[in-house]
């Protein structure tokens, strides 16, 4: 025992030893609660004589479970079985694995993931002779994510062996719906949300099977416990029904996925749940410095919504934070670099110890180039660079078509959108190509009229292509880069696709460009800016293992670096104004905890940077409110913010808080059942921002109704 407490401290060593009944630990960034966590796991074993067998320990990822049985292991012996050291869906599928032939599935079922449910869509899309943007996948996708958050719905479906009615409308989504499921079942296929319904299923008509459960798993703990979400609060709160034994550690702090399901209340209200649970508060935080720390709680403090706390730093006093603020993107990226060069001359700073964080990937650009510009080598966690994204990529190489006409790039776009032009017919276009000494666009512009490619898209292709070469010497390349997305049906191609985050980066591929074109006070041509890009598309670059790293805050959530830059602290970017427009208070609840997430990443200094400008919507740019949130004395500001700009940024925020009280009352979010007063009850099936309109299907109406979102009539059933 001794061994096992050595070096916790005391509310550490209360955590291990709270081995019985209901326990939450609120523990607070950089507190150790990984340590508390696998001291407690190797205490029930080796000092309770409890085998791992009968101990599960839930984690949100793979990764953290590896790392999780990789310390117990050492500490326990190495031969011990730790496998319910596991994921949420990791321990679903060892239920199922043992026990899913109770709802006549076989053992070896198939887990799809994103691209098996697109494969799936792609075949049915092809057999009804759709084309792929008549209806979006993610779209379809949703309403499936939907249609199984019904556990009516569920139970029909895994125990009657057939399809329910999706609707009785009868429309082209719902019969894709259900061609996707029966395709499914045949070839038994289980998706992330089949995974949990299949054993709350199993679980509800099999008694047998949750109290075999019940009775292995003596003891439970659950790792980030605020990311819970009901499905999975109820999962742990029924398994540990028999015995009592849950044990719960998080930070409703740090509750960054609200988006997807987690609900911090779980953690702030345990206490209401189990009356007679065991609170233990893990503050000491071993990672800040005591200024980065003061921030941090000053900034959290603005929450509602949460277990009240202060973190107390441990490390000795550093200096202070530093908010920087810039005249436009450029200057702010530019001091950033200026800073890690600083760094890494003047204090011999490695490059690894630095990150700088942002919330979406394509704030990155900017500092990106400027990396580049250095010579400073980077690496981006969990994203591509900006460059490399497939749809900037996509982008370049329709100019480049109009430019070069290369190989390379008519490969990459001829059937992006589809054109019909696929293995076999490219196959006959490279034949041809070799006979006659051709470059493909060429062999397609001589072959467009063969019995091979009559049926495709390639005389469409060839008209834009042309046309655009023809224009292209009187057009900027901004303008020509619009023209391209639109005539070849690329931009309409991404935007039935959905993706926002690859629609931002578009635009923000074509702000670069105008910038870029403002900057050079001349015209420039199509040919010149290709190979300008060229450099910064260079992917012959090596990632060292000394590099600075990039990421989104969401991805550096449970990391830690010496150095931490946040940049884009800007209004609407953090907090992102599509957070504040869907959520409303809670949104902004959310997104203030994502700002404290980044700060707290720091360990010995941090950087806030933003700057003045034009958003890519034409919005004028003003500091994050969380910037004001902070007592200037808590930091040190570098850049010159005119006093009219402050007082312009502090009545936007305030207009538009006012303007969220006003509309929170009455929003609803997508799946809500609500009941009107001429058409009844029905369920929002999608929100339509732009038209503020929400997508209702009503029970006794055969197809969907727009209603506006400022229609007061409209209540929640």
């Amino acid at each position: 025992m001794e061994e096992l407490l050595s070096g916790l401290n005391p509310s550490q060593q209360e955590a291990v030893v709270s081995t019985e009944g209901y326990v939450r630990v609120i523990a607070g960034a950089g507190s150790g609660k990984t340590r508390a966590l696998t001291h407690r796991y190797a205490f029930i074993v080796k000092e309770l004589g409890i085998d791992p067998a009968n101990i599960l320990s839930v984690t949100f990822t793979n990764k953290a479970a590896h790392e999780m049985r990789r310390r117990v292991k050492k500490m326990i012996g190495g031969e011990q079985d730790t496998g319910f050291i596991t994921t949420y869906h990791g321990f679903c599928v060892r239920v199922l694995r043992e026990d899913i032939h109770r709802l006549f599935y076989p053992k070896n079922f198939i887990i799809l993931d994103v691209e098996d449910q697109k494969n799936l869509l792609r075949e049915i899309f092809e057999e009804m002779e759709l084309k792929l943007n008549d209806k979006t996948f993610k779209r379809i996708l949703g309403k499936i994510g939907i249609l199984k958050g019904n556990p009516h719905y569920v139970q029909q479906m895994i125990l009657r062996g057939e399809m329910p009615t999706v609707n009785d409308s009868g429309d082209l989504d719902s019969q894709i719906i259900q061609q996707y499921l029966k395709k499914q079942k045949r070839v038994y296929g289980l998706d992330f949300d089949d995974l949990l319904n299949f054993v709350f299923t199993l679980f509800d008509q099999n008694k047998e099977v949750l109290e075999k459960w019940q009775n292995r798993l003596f003891y439970l703990q659950v790792d980030e416990f605020q990311d819970s979400s009901l499905k999975q609060f109820e999962l742990v709160k029924m398994l540990a029904g028999k015995h009592d034994n849950l044990f719960v550690v998080g930070d409703p702090d740090q509750t960054i996925y609200e988006w997807r399901g987690a609900d911090p209340k779980y953690m702030v209200d345990f206490d209401q749940y189990f009356p007679e649970v065991q609170t233990i508060f893990l503050k000491e935080n071993y990672r800040s410095t005591p200024e980065i720390l003061s921030l941090g709680n000053t900034l959290i403090r603005n929450n509602y919504f949460r277990v009240d706390k202060d973190m107390v730093a441990t490390n000795p006093p550093g200096v202070k934070v530093v908010h920087y603020h810039g005249k436009d993107e450029i200057q702010e990226a530019k001091w950033i670099v200026s800073k890690i060069k600083e760094l890494s001359t003047e204090k011999n700073v490695n490059l690894s110890n630095i990150a700088i964080l942002y919330r979406a990937n394509y704030l990155s650009r900017y500092v990106e180039q400027e990396l580049i510009a250095g010579d400073i080598e980077y690496k981006i966690f969990g994203g591509f660079k900006f460059f490399d994204r497939t749809e900037i990529k996509d982008a370049l190489a329709h100019l480049r078509m109009i430019g070069f006409a290369d190989d390379l790039s008519f490969t990459r776009i001829i059937n992006v959108p589809k054109r019909q032009i696929g293995k076999k017919r490219m196959a006959f276009l490279r034949e041809k190509a070799e006979e006659e000494g051709l470059s493909l666009y060429e062999t397609l512009k001589k072959y467009k009229e063969h019995e091979r490619l009559r049926r495709t898209g390639a005389k469409e292709f060839i008209d834009a292509i042309e046309y655009l070469k023809t224009i292209s010497r009187k057009r900027k390349v901004s303008e020509l880069l619009q023209e391209a997305m639109q005539l070849t049906g690329y931009e309409e191609y991404r935007r039935e696709d959905g993706d926002q985050e690859r629609l931002d980066n578009m635009a923000e591929l074509l702000h670069s460009i105008v910038q870029y074109e403002q900057t050079m006070g001349e015209d420039i041509r199509l040919d010149e800016y290709l190979q300008l890009i060229a450099l910064y598309t260079d992917d012959d670059r090596e990632d060292h293992i000394d590099s600075v790293k990039l990421m989104t805050i969401h991805t550096a959530k449970g990391l830690e670096y010496p150095y931490v830059f946040v940049i884009g602290m800007t209004e609407s970017i953090l907090p992102h104004d599509r957070a504040l427009r869907q959520r409303k208070e809670r949104g902004l609840e959310e997104e203030r905890r994502l700002a404290y997430v980044a700060v707290t990443r720091a360990e010995c200094e941090l950087y806030l940077t933003e700057s003045e400008g034009f958003q890519n919507g034409g919005q004028k740019k003003y500091p994050s409110r969380f910037i004001f949130e902070v007592d200037e004395e808590l930091y040190e500001r570098i850049g010159e913010i005119d006093k009219s700009l402050i007082e312009e940024a502090k009545d936007f925020i305030l207009s538009s808080h006012r303007l969220e009280k006003d509309i929170s009352a009455d929003h609803f979010d997508i799946g809500t059942r609500v009941e009107h007063p001429v058409f009844g009850e029905g369920r929002i099936e999608e929100i339509d921002e732009k038209k503020n309109n929400y997508m209702i299907f009503f029970d006794r109406l055969k197809a969907p109704r727009p209603i506006s979102r400022h229609f007061k009539k409209l209540k929640k059933v």
